[in-house]
């Protein structure tokens, strides 16, 4: 700190010796009204070298009765004309008088030599805290001042004339004079009427508190200033250069929207490509599915025959994988439109078991199907439904045992909300390859790869899926025992009312049809 908080320190230390300071104190009181609380740590070990006649010099028990016994004295002496008393016992008494005069005078100037030695030991407690105080404010990576209730700048540190630059005796300068050479320098940009311009920012300045600001300098540095009233009116002020900080801001914003940019050309490029991969591919698929199975007459030789069998295989998995890609693309871009409505969850189990039971059949797979009696009327998108168990019974059959089963189960839990679950007892995964399988284009291990294949865009498209509409999807595995995908999709709270009264009206409709008939 400068000159003016040494100042207001003296006063307060002047203003400390018309109190007594006690004998001894641990830690140290406050420099001024409403200060900062700085302890600093004193010898509080009593003095071993005090004498027997030091300790009776301070007893104040003790010399309270000498007073008394010197006063019965005094009396006693002025009362010896009028008593049968010898000259001998007088100036006995007279030695006794002086002597106990005397021993209050060394009690008193001893009492007097303690309380100058205390004050001195406040004098140098209150020293060492306005040292660390100054070391302390020096040293802080903020700039700060104070300015009071007059504009008189009463504190500041190095910092805050490191920050400002300005080309002024700050011991003397006011708020007035800092505002004024700040304008005049273009710290606050054009102006026209410096003058104007400092009235006006002198006003908000003990008006506008608590605040925070930001603002940048002739030099190009951003400072932000943080602004609060003191209880006697005076304003405190601390300003941290962030010009750094908000060049990795800017950095970040950049980054963030050509990370967008590049998002959005790759989903631009996907839906262009696919839809030019899909024309051509559906001819090709289209024609080897008509020469295969010989609707233009039968084909002479069979090894053309399996070729052209080939050809429709490769071309409708090449069609899967981009359907695939565009689907990653449509969740990733957040722009993948859902067309919610009642179905039965044994309809789209039913469906998506159709489709793979001719892979499981096989593998010797069996798909083992355990769904409740009743119906369970779900408000899904059966399309984007029907994909996520797909997906998932591909994967079962592709990495179960043969001969093992695979288990689908699907039933309402206690919210009414829809749990599916798809089982398999196949190589299992670790937490990490759980984590890695998630991704997009990921593959549990390259050896999976291998031996497997796939583009490794099953499970991120049946989480996406599952996620847009709201849900969850878990996975519990462990390597070489198996894999459980479980799928939590919430429903309308209404929706299982709303079932059973369409059924009661489904039910209505019917039984006046079946008696007309």
């Amino acid at each position: 700190m400068q000159v003016r908080f040494g100042e207001r320190l003296a006063a307060t230390a002047l203003d400390t010796r018309a109190v007594e300071a006690p004998a001894q104190v641990s830690v140290a009181r406050q420099i001024a009204p409403g200060g900062p609380d700085i302890r600093m740590p004193v010898n509080n070990k009593p003095v071993t070298g005090e004498r027997w006649l030091g300790r009776l010099l301070n007893s104040i028990g003790l010399q309270h009765a000498m007073a008394v016994l010197c006063t019965l004295l005094v009396v006693a002496y002025g009362a010896s004309a009028f008593l049968p008393i010898s000259r001998d016992q007088c100036e006995v008494l007279f030695v006794i008088i002086i002597g106990s005069l005397g021993w209050l005078m060394l009690a008193a100037l001893s009492r007097k030599e303690r309380a100058v030695a205390e004050l001195r030991a406040g004098e140098e407690r209150l020293k060492a805290q306005s040292a660390l105080l100054q070391s302390t404010l020096e040293n802080m990576g903020e700039g700060l001042s104070v300015f009071d209730r007059d504009g008189r700048l009463m504190a500041w540190n190095r910092p805050f004339v490191g920050m400002h630059k300005l080309p002024l005796d700050l011991k003397s300068a006011t708020l007035h004079d800092i505002l004024l050479a700040q304008a005049v320098r273009g710290d606050f940009g054009p102006v026209i009427d410096p003058e104007r311009e400092v009235r006006e920012r002198l006003e908000s300045f003990y008006r506008d508190v608590p605040i925070v600001i930001e603002r940048t300098t002739a030099t190009g540095r951003t400072l932000q200033i943080r602004r609060r009233a003191m209880p006697d009116g005076a304003v405190v002020s601390l300003y941290s250069d962030i010009t750094e900080r908000k060049a990795a801001e800017q950095k970040m914003e950049q980054a963030r929207k050509q990370a967008e940019l590049a998002n959005s050309a790759k989903s631009d490029f996907l839906a262009n490509m696919s839809h030019e991969l899909r024309t051509p591919l559906n001819a090709i698929i289209g024609f080897s599915e008509a020469i295969s199975g010989e609707f233009l007459g039968p084909v002479a030789d069979k090894r053309q025959l399996e070729y052209i069998k080939d050809i429709h295989t490769s071309g409708q998995l090449l069609l899967s994988i981009i359907n695939d890609v565009l689907d990653m693309s449509k969740i990733e871009a957040g722009k993948l439109e859902l067309a919610h409505e009642q179905v039965t969850v044994q309809r789209v189990i039913a469906e998506a078991v159709r489709i793979v039971g001719e892979a499981a059949r096989g593998r010797n797979l069996n798909l083992v199907t355990r769904l409740p009696d009743d119906d369970i009327a779900v408000w899904i998108d059966p399309r984007a439904i029907k994909q996520v168990v797909l997906n998932l019974l591909s994967n079962a059959v592709k990495f179960s045992h043969a001969g093992r089963s695979i288990y689908i189960r699907a039933a309402l839990d206690a919210a009414q909300d829809l749990v599916l679950d798809v089982e398999d007892h196949g190589i299992g995964m670790t937490e990490e390859e759980i984590e890695r399988a998630l991704q997009p284009f990921g593959q549990a291990s390259s050896v999976i790869t291998r031996t497997h294949g796939g583009t490794g865009l099953g499970l991120p498209i049946a989480k996406g899926l599952v996620e847009a509409h709201g849900g969850m999807l878990t996975i519990a595995s462990t390597p070489g025992r198996g894999t459980l995908v479980r799928i939590t999709l919430p429903q309308p709270s209404g929706l299982p009312a709303l079932v059973s009264l369409m059924r009661s009206l489904e039910q209505g409709d019917a039984e006046p049809q079946r008696a007309v008939a």
